[in-house]
């Protein structure tokens, strides 16, 4: 079973926002993220806000300042494959670790572009049993990767809303709030009731329960 821990080492780079606002400046969009990547086997799907958006199947429904894809453990190396000319800079507790690669300690590392200086993608690395996915936030919380992937029309994969929004809930900033107001008429009773239920676990009184009712 691969599993991610969540204790970056000491190091690193700090970052504060004008940082983050300039490196994330070209980030890419999820077609040219699937175009490089067409073809792995790994499980890998975009996560968060984009993959609201996909699931939504319009044009954004805000701006985004990243694009986040999910990969599970094991998969990374093949994804990462797909971009040789660039570098994989390990991240954790708001610190950048540049060309560090993978850290054992933090489920999140950023591609950027050598020749800019800019990120492209923000990859998690996720833990699973073989090609089950198993929640970082609970690992009882575990699902087939072929029930949490689905694809657009064009196959982009991206990540089920219930799962964006269990993820979501712990910060529940302004965009989370906005999002999970844009998704919710569009979950059916099933999403609803799976969600509800994973938030009673994780996030135990979230607003969020109630309106899934």
């Amino acid at each position: 079973m691969a599993t991610v821990s969540e204790q970056p080492p000491p190091g690193g780079v700090e970052v504060d926002e004008a940082r983050l606002d300039t490196g994330w400046a070209g980030a890419w969009r999820p077609e040219q993220a699937a175009e490089r990547l067409r073809g792995v086997a790994a499980p890998w799907c975009v996560a968060a806000g984009w993959a609201l958006d996909l699931f939504r199947g319009g044009a954004p429904s805000r701006p985004h300042g990243d694009l986040e894809l999910a990969v599970s453990e094991a998969g990374f190396a093949e994804v990462a494959a797909r971009f040789p000319e660039y570098v994989w800079d390990g991240v954790g507790d708001w610190r950048v670790y540049p060309g560090s690669g993978p850290l054992p300690g933090s489920h999140q590392t950023w591609l950027r572009d050598p020749a800019t200086d800019r990120w492209l993608l923000d990859v998690f690395r996720e833990p699973h049993d073989g090609g089950t996915w198993i929640c970082r936030r609970d690992p009882a919380i575990r699902l087939p990767y072929a029930e949490i992937i689905a694809h657009t029309a064009d196959g982009i994969p991206y990540l089920m809303p219930e799962v964006v929004l269990l993820f979501k809930a712990k910060a529940a900033r302004p965009k989370d709030e906005a999002d999970f107001a844009g998704v919710l008429p569009l979950l059916g009773t099933e999403r609803r009731e799976r969600l509800r239920g994973w938030l009673e676990r994780v996030h135990p009184g979230h607003g969020w329960g109630e309106r899934l009712g």
